[in-house]
């Protein structure tokens, strides 16, 4: 990676991180590749569904292909800190972008037998490009003023939010006039032509070097407060996804509503991450990620006894102005824990937790759903956030400074 500013810019805005060296370029292609992730399960879902004809089997091969996206991250993520991000992240863009474009081909169709499929799934989910963390790793490369590698890193999660948002918008407007599969195959081309680009940039030098022992960078250990927030926060989300259309259906009978509540809730986390990167933040990262992760899981616990889709709606924006800043702090005290041949890998840790959490989150939630009163399940939901900022604030790890 290059080296990293030095100089603290006289004016710490979103618009001095872009203009850091390197990073207009490589921030902008890393997110062309990042939105692959937003464009490809809801495209993949759509395409075997029209392919087999089962809903079942369109959601077990989703799964597969998450499962191995999300828990092969750390090890994707190693490669990239052992060999540099241009030998790592290329071969795997180019097998991603091979294995999504195959999937495309065998989902084209009605007829291909679903074990094929699946095989497919798990191969493509298997050698995704870690590139979010790797962005994250470079940030801290790029940036070595603490408050502005967190206005980094704000604007980063806003925009994956966005991206998260705006992808399936485009599976939308692409399957209105051709068959699910071309977005698979356009989530191909983007991951192959945005990770050659992003690791191709001038901010991209090769491994970074590897130290044991002493400073603040030794190793990764110290992570349990990130990633147990981390998880506890993709926990609780995917609970609120369920337990807002049973709210929504509860009270108005209209589920059309559903994706405007929960549209609020991003609305809220964008909002939540600009503010938190323009706050001028003094006292240690930790206590304040756990003040984050408890204010998350309150709102969300309040949220069971709206009386209305509108209040609802309101504490959704509430809830979600907590996210992106447990997010963010998160990846700042993960980085923080890890010497810099680690740091992709640390931050890779985060980013699975979130993912798992999210992943058993819904399964929890649906089958509280089916036996407790829904402002119990809601207040249920908010405890794995609540106990998540427990586990912050008692968990041994390194010392971080100020303003992390």
């Amino acid at each position: 990676m290059s080296a990293p500013v030095s100089a603290r810019p006289a004016a710490l805005s979103y618009s001095a991180v872009l203009r850091v060296p390197h990073a207009r370029r490589t921030f902008t292609t890393a997110l062309v590749g990042r939105l692959s992730y937003g464009t490809v399960p809801l495209a993949l879902l759509l395409a075997t569904q029209r392919a087999t004809g089962s809903y079942a089997a369109s959601g077990a091969v989703l799964s597969l292909y998450g499962a191995a996206v999300v828990f092969l991250t750390p090890l994707r993520a190693f490669l990239v800190d052992r060999h540099g991000a241009r030998r790592a992240l290329l071969p795997m863009a180019a097998v991603h972008g091979g294995l999504l474009s195959v999937l495309a081909a065998l989902t084209w169709r009605p007829g291909t037998p679903v074990p094929l499929i699946g095989g497919a799934a798990v191969l493509a989910g298997a050698c995704a490009p870690p590139l979010g963390p790797t962005m994250r790793a470079v940030w801290s490369e790029l940036v070595a003023d603490r408050d502005l590698l967190r206005r980094a890193y704000s604007l980063d999660g806003v925009a994956e939010e966005l991206l998260f948002v705006s992808g399936p918008m485009l599976v939308g407007a692409l399957v209105a006039w051709t068959v699910p599969a071309a977005g698979v195959l356009l989530g191909a081309l983007l991951m192959v032509a945005g990770t050659a680009a992003f690791a191709t940039s001038p901010a991209m030098t090769g491994p970074r070097p590897r130290t044991e022992g002493g400073g603040r960078r030794g190793g990764v250990r110290g992570l349990a407060a990130p990633v147990v927030v981390a998880a506890g926060t993709g926990l609780a989300l995917s609970g609120v996804e369920l337990l807002v259309l049973a709210h929504v259906g509860g009270h108005s009978g209209d589920t059309d509503l559903v994706p405007w509540v929960l549209g609020a809730l991003s609305v809220g986390s964008a909002l939540g991450g600009l503010a938190n990167g323009a706050i001028d933040w003094r006292g240690p990262a930790r206590p304040r990620l756990a003040g984050f992760a408890a204010a998350l899981g309150l709102t969300i616990a309040a949220a069971g006894l709206a009386p209305g889709v509108l209040t609802l709606t309101a504490a959704m924006v509430c809830a979600g102005a907590f996210i992106a800043p447990a997010l963010t702090t998160a990846y700042l005290l993960a980085d923080e824990s890890a010497h810099a041949g680690d740091r992709t890998r640390a931050g890779a840790w985060v980013n699975m937790a979130v993912n798992a959490g999210s992943s058993a989150g819904g399964l929890t939630t649906g089958a509280l759903l089916g036996h407790l009163p829904l402002p119990l399940c809601f207040a249920l939901t908010g405890v794995t956030a609540l106990v998540s900022a427990g586990v912050a604030l008692t968990a041994r790890g390194r010392a971080e400074p100020t303003g992390a």
